[in-house]
């Protein structure tokens, strides 16, 4: 490690390679909250959170988990249907606490289109969150509601023990994979009836 006494060691979670502070600065210098999307192959998590001096405030936060123990979710949580449901709830949460914008904060992750991170944005924006962003990196509507995902299935429904192995999690919870894109449908409208909100379809 260089040392010397004009050597300024630099923070911590630079090292560990979990924050780039020159992103972070432009972010926080936008003056808007960050809609801040972190995920992983098992869960997705929004946040909306505003940087203040003493630390950043959370404004609304909402996961996979609360959309399967609340909500009913029982597709997988790590996928785009569940990011962009995920990102729904939170942009609902964010507007009854008066956060009327923001903007993306999607962490070390690369621009990918149709990534989660942007399905989790288009929920957020749908609830009626204004986040800048173009319109060419969001996921088709058909992935949306995981349209993918159920002619996948149905087409390894013919070898039952592959089938059973790569849904067992649908399965276990009672749901036949092909039914995810009506199963969205039905938690998305539980969301809405909760908030009591129409939805923007962007």
């Amino acid at each position: 490690m260089a040392k010397g006494p004009r050597y300024n060691l630099p923070f911590r979670r630079r090292r560990e390679g979990k924050t780039d502070y020159r992103k972070r600065r432009a972010l926080i210098l936008s003056g808007l909250p960050r809609l801040v999307v972190r995920s992983t192959n098992e869960h997705v998590v929004v946040q909306v959170v505003e940087a203040r001096p003493e630390g950043d405030r959370v404004l609304a936060s909402a996961s996979t988990i609360e959309l399967k123990n609340k909500y009913g979710w029982k597709g997988g949580c790590g996928n785009v249907p569940a990011a962009y449901l995920v990102g729904l709830l939170a942009g609902f949460k964010a507007l009854k606490n008066n956060v009327k914008r923001a903007i993306l904060d999607m962490g070390l992750k690369k621009a990918t289109k149709g990534a989660k991170v942007f399905a989790a944005m288009k929920g957020a924006v749908d609830a009626g969150l204004e986040v800048p962003h173009g319109n060419a990196v969001l996921p088709d509507p058909s992935r949306i509601r995981g349209e993918h995902i159920a002619a996948y299935a149905g087409g390894l429904s013919s070898n039952q023990e592959a089938y059973k192995r790569q849904f067992s999690r649908y399965l276990k919870g009672g749901l036949n994979p092909e039914d995810l894109p009506s199963h969205f449908d039905q938690v998305k409208d539980r969301l809405i009836a909760e908030f009591k909100v129409v939805p923007t379809e962007s």
